[in-house]
């Protein structure tokens, strides 16, 4: 199997055996990002804290996670790629453990801070591995079966976490990580090997000044994105100075790293086109991804009534999609142009999203499932040959700080794409509800009518006047509905038009050699 690595290096078992052991954690990782979603309100039941509160169990660990993505590059070098991901593997577990039977909400806070830490290095390290291990005509195959991780993750972690949930409890969310990180274990110390690149790589001194700012930046910025829509953005105080310290923090960060003869984070990566466009076109993708995921799911539970469970299912057939795809597009992507494949994707998930906007009161949970099958198909015709052609022309020095770098932009994309859809569905049910109530005079005889109906109805168990209130609040919650309707129509809209803006920069990436991906 020539061309796996630099020299003709190739690792002594199979690479599809590296594949799975590395996949596995990935799998895992990613899915928590969202399995915990559906389990906020009972945290908040369990720990006597209110919801808002609760989702600091999310944030923390978003932070966490990507403050630890650009910095695993040194920390690979500095243990080998091998060890340092067992090393995180085994923390994550041990965190995992600890979330579940932490008894108070700060315990838990402390767990996940850990956890995120620890599971930031999961995702560019098995990027890294994969890339290293095989030929580059296999390349596409090895990242098509990445993707399933990456892209199917999300999808079935609040399907999974919601059944968990429902069924036994919430601290089966974290508990579920406990025989996945073993069985990655086990089959990592089996299957797993550096290459010599990295046995004799030299990272020199950790970058402690790049690694700050790099924290608090995030971590400022993560704090904006959570509490801007709850606290009416920059009207208040807070969100104004955390806005302050995250140009100055990045200013300064940026600074740092470009001066730094070996900084934490390799930014002359970013001269590679196909990096600079793969890099923005994946945080797009992030955001698109992850706003999506969290839109459709409070979609059906709020204004259709669905359990954690139900609505977790209902969002399940993206999951269909991607397996679909994924294997497909990894084979394909070795043969024909990933630009175009690139470029389609997009178009495939934009109109997906555009279908998607097609959302009534009145659907039921088949509605959906082929539009959200289509856009899963979407996500993997995206990832795969976009993560080829971003990471294949690098170099292979530089293959872990652009991976961490890739998946770091695909995080924070993630992160802007739900803190934007939730703006987004609040400041447009806002907007579509005035819209609505301008029409409702007294001269509206479908409104009278409608009023008459439900008075009459209401006064069988009440008197005139509360059997007249009660009218009006009925037709207050389902003008409320249909505003949120609208809203989320909106943000399914917003999002298809985003994808198919992504379209022609999919052109800009430079076409890549028969072998370009092997210089990864």
């Amino acid at each position: 199997m020539p061309g796996a690595g630099s020299g003709g290096w190739k690792p002594k078992h199979s690479p599809w055996l590296i594949a799975i052991a590395v996949m596995i954690a990935t799998f895992m990782e990613v899915m928590d990002t969202s399995i915990a979603s559906v389990a906020v309100p009972y945290i908040a039941g369990s720990t006597a804290s209110t919801t808002d509160e609760a989702e600091w169990v999310l944030t923390v660990y978003l932070v966490a996670n990507a403050v630890f993505l650009p910095a695993s590059s040194y920390f690979a070098e500095r243990f080998g790629r091998k060890r340092f991901l067992m090393i995180c593997i085994a923390i994550f577990t041990v965190a995992s453990f600890f979330c579940g039977i932490a008894p108070t909400l700060p315990m838990i806070l402390l767990a996940r801070v850990v956890q995120g830490a620890a599971g930031g290095a999961l995702q560019p390290l098995s990027q890294a591995i994969l890339l290293d291990s095989f030929p580059p005509a296999k390349q596409g195959q090895a990242l098509g079966l990445y993707a399933l991780g990456v892209v199917f993750a999300p999808v079935i972690g609040p399907a999974f976490g919601g059944y968990l949930t429902d069924t036994i409890s919430w601290r089966w969310a974290f508990y579920i990580n406990i025989p996945i990180g073993i069985l990655a274990l086990v089959l990592q110390s089996r299957f797993l090997e550096d290459s010599p690149d990295i046995k004799n790589a030299r990272p020199g001194k950790f970058d402690g000044w790049g690694f700050g700012l790099l924290a608090l930046w995030i971590g400022c910025l993560q704090f904006i994105l959570d509490k801007g829509q709850e606290d009416d953005w920059f009207a208040d105080i807070r969100i104004r100075v955390a806005a302050a310290v995250v140009v100055v923090s990045f200013i300064a960060f940026m600074i740092v790293e470009i001066k730094k003869r070996k900084p934490l984070v390799h930014l002359k990566v970013f001269k590679d086109r196909n990096m600079a466009v793969g890099s923005f076109l994946v945080f797009a993708l992030g955001a698109v991804l992850y706003g999506l995921t969290t839109v459709l799911p409070v979609f059906y539970q709020t204004l259709l009534g669905y359990s954690a469970t139900a609505s977790g299912f209902a969002v399940s057939p993206r999951g269909i999609g991607s397996i679909a795809a994924s294997v497909t597009v990894g084979i394909l992507v070795s043969k024909f142009d990933p630009r175009w494949m690139v470029a389609a994707g997009f178009g495939v998930l934009g109109w997906s999203g555009l279908w998607l906007a097609n959302l009534t009161l009145d659907i039921s949970p088949t509605s959906e499932f082929w539009p959200i099958a289509v856009s899963g198909v979407g996500l993997a015709m995206i990832f795969v040959p976009l993560s080829k052609v971003a990471l294949g022309t690098v170099g292979k020095a530089e293959t872990g700080n652009a991976s961490g770098i890739f998946n770091f932009l695909r995080n924070i994309g993630g992160s802007i794409g739900i803190s934007a859809a939730n703006t987004i569905a609040q400041r447009h049910l806002q907007a579509h509800r005035n819209d609505i109530v301008h029409s409702f005079t007294g001269a509206n005889w479908k409104l009278q009518n409608v009023l008459r109906g439900l008075t009459a109805m209401m006064a069988r168990h009440a008197g005139p006047g509360k059997a007249l209130l009660r009218a009006f609040s009925t037709v207050d919650g389902t003008v409320n509905a249909q505003a949120s309707v609208y809203a989320y129509v909106d943000v399914l809209r917003y999002f298809g038009f985003i994808c198919l803006l992504c379209i022609p920069f999919a052109f800009i990436l430079a076409k890549p050699k028969n072998d370009a991906a092997g210089a990864a």
